[in-house]
């Protein structure tokens, strides 16, 4: 979708992210399964992950992102017209998680819904979303919210996948731009024939939290790896090629690649088909795992701190996932001036 068709362009005013104090490392992991630390991260890319108090829900997360990303937007959260949370592990199956974070900050009469696509996916998906509200003038302001609590959906005793996830939350703040910044252009799809190669069986309508589900472990999230590997060292070089075709530009203008964080090799692999340099990845998996949804958000913000990210700089963020999903969007990076 090509935003120049909407009123209105849309950027992204400030980003904010939470992690949790706990970090399980490789090497306490080692202990839990069979699994070493050089096999984790050689294989994956990950040295440690962040991992959620007892006491703290995924709404908590949201919240404290949703707060950080206020904070730098220097704002107050009565100018946010708009929350749109991304979240694939929210507190209850409903209602919304949206009304829930807003709760907890005192929030009243802002609507609020979910975009539910899959988890990893949702740092493009729900930002899709939430930037059509603004491009078509309903809103000013719009706030999407990723928090993802990945460690009680995962099973503790499943090496394939515990060495993997994280928890974490982001956060944008989104607002009109002038022409030249801000989303150039969004790219939504799915691949409905790999829906079992990464999916949660059991808790839904199709099979029910028994007793003999919940012994075999189906309420735990399940995973193909050789279909992951295969679709997203696959999609992220056809992203990156079919959006530099619909914008005229070359994969050498891009300065910064953001893909899932969900394998080191899979982005290293994906980029070199299209001969991109690793150094031109954003990458955060090595300290938090794979985040899901949240990753993308956290790693803007991160990439804000540290200096790397200009006005003007062109940001491909490329997310894949469970559906499977997929979905880009590219990014002339705003600076304060271009907000009108």
């Amino acid at each position: 979708m090509d935003m120049n068709r909407y009123v209105q362009r849309v950027g992204i005013l400030s980003t904010g992210k939470y992690l949790p104090e706990k970090i399980l490392t490789n090497s306490e992991i080692e202990k839990i399964v069979d699994t070493t630390d050089e096999w984790i991260q050689e294989k994956i890319g990950i040295k440690e992950r962040r991992i959620a108090a007892d006491d703290e829900n995924t709404s908590d997360m949201g919240v404290k992102a949703l707060l950080d990303a206020v904070n730098r937007a220097n704002i107050s959260l009565d100018e946010i017209d708009l929350v749109v949370s991304g979240s694939n592990t929210p507190d209850h199956l409903s209602p919304q998680l949206a009304c829930l974070m807003m709760k907890k900050v005192g929030m009243t009469g802002t609507p609020g819904f979910d975009v539910r696509s899959g988890g990893c996916p949702g740092g493009v998906f729900a930002l899709s979303v939430g930037a059509r509200f603004i491009a078509d003038g309903t809103y000013k302001t719009v706030a999407v919210v990723i928090p993802e609590l990945n460690s009680r959906v995962v099973n503790w005793k499943d090496r394939k996948t515990c060495v993997i996830l994280g928890d974490g939350a982001g956060c944008y703040i989104l607002r009109a731009t002038k022409n030249g910044s801000g989303i150039l252009h969004t790219t939504l799809g799915s691949e409905p024939s790999g829906y079992y190669s990464a999916y949660v069986p059991a808790g839904g309508d199709a099979l029910r939290l028994t007793k003999d589900n919940v012994d075999e472990g189906l309420q735990y999230f399940h995973m193909d790896g050789r279909a992951v590997w295969d679709f997203g060292t696959s999609i992220i070089p056809r992203m990156a090629k079919e959006m530099s075709s619909e914008l005229n530009m070359q994969i050498s203008d891009v300065d910064y690649f953001l893909t899932h964080q969900a394998n080191a090799n899979i982005i290293r692999t994906g980029l070199e088909k299209i001969g991109v340099p690793y150094e031109k990845a954003l990458v955060n998996l090595d300290r938090y795992g794979n985040m899901s949804g949240a990753s993308m958000p956290v790693a803007l913000t991160e990439a804000q701190d540290e200096g790397k990210l200009k006005p003007g700089d062109l940001i491909y963020l490329l997310a894949f996932g469970a559906g499977l999903s997929f979905g880009s969007i590219a990014i002339r990076w705003s600076g304060k001036e271009d907000f009108n």
